[in-house]
């Protein structure tokens, strides 16, 4: 019998040739858009802690609504500073942009960072009217679909505006990380895991998901997006799965920052 290289499984950047520099190429990338004149109010704090803030970009005009996009990372690593420039698909379709950054592992648990994301997005819904849509990428992918299961931490009034969650190559189920190195961060057990995995949750009503996954990814991540998907549309939540040509864990957000892209379409429609 043979065991599953669970921490291969989760290994992006080993997969993807030159992965080393794409650091510094999204610090450079988001530094430039931040410089470009758009409309950004920085470190918006949403609690006591120094993560605890987000910035909002405004569009042009008066906000069609909130997009509220969460960073990945693996729940240990990065902040909203190294995706700013992903705002601007839905920044120039007339949408607000809210990125927050959250308390990382070790020095939190992500039960502790799904509370976070909670206040966060309550707080910036109270400073943009209209709908919303959540959107989140690899562990922001999870914590986004978070907000709309049935032990959700946003309130009624805030979360009956949410029309739509994009999860891009978000982590479900997080039962497979207690087999992982990884797991010495992030101080999971068997109870956490499954409690925080949106794939093993009831969904909030009759909500919308799609799960986006490039279909260049690693074959643990496609997994997880079909499984969230089937999953909650058995649950009677209104759910779809696109598998995305063969972008990588990075390449298939970049979509993002155009405003014609399939990617936005899918977040805003």
């Amino acid at each position: 019998m043979t065991t599953k290289d669970w921490d291969d499984a989760f290994a992006n950047m080993a997969h993807i040739p030159g992965s080393e520099a794409l650091p510094e190429h999204w610090t450079e990338r988001a530094r430039l858009y931040r410089a470009s004149g758009v409309q950004i109010e920085r470190d918006v704090a949403y609690g006591d802690g120094p993560r605890e803030v987000f910035d909002l970009v405004w569009p042009d005009s008066t906000p069609k609504g909130l997009v509220v996009f969460i960073h990945g990372g693996f729940w240990t690593r990065l902040d909203k500073s190294y995706w700013t420039d992903l705002a601007e698909g839905a920044r120039a379709r007339g949408w607000a942009v809210c990125l927050p950054s959250y308390t990382l592992a070790p020095l939190a648990r992500i039960s502790a960072m799904t509370a976070q994301m909670g206040q966060a997005i309550a707080l910036a819904a109270n400073r943009v009217a209209g709908p919303i849509r959540l959107c989140g990428h690899s562990a922001g992918g999870h914590l986004a679909t978070r907000m709309i299961c049935a032990d959700t931490p946003l309130a009624p009034s805030v979360l009956d505006r949410v029309e739509h969650t994009l999860s891009i190559s978000g982590l479900h189920d997080l039962r497979p990380l207690l087999f992982t190195q990884m797991n010495q961060t992030l101080c999971l057990d068997l109870t956490e895991a499954t409690a925080e995995s949106p794939a093993l949750a009831m969904p909030h009503g009759p909500c919308r998901l799609t799960a986006w996954v490039g279909g260049g990814e690693r074959p643990e991540f496609i997994r997880q997006a079909q499984v969230m998907a089937q999953i909650w549309e058995g649950l009677n939540a209104r759910t779809r799965c696109v598998l995305d040509g063969t972008h990588n864990h990075f390449t298939v957000i970049d979509g993002l920052k155009l405003p014609d892209s399939p990617l936005v379409a899918a977040l805003l429609g």
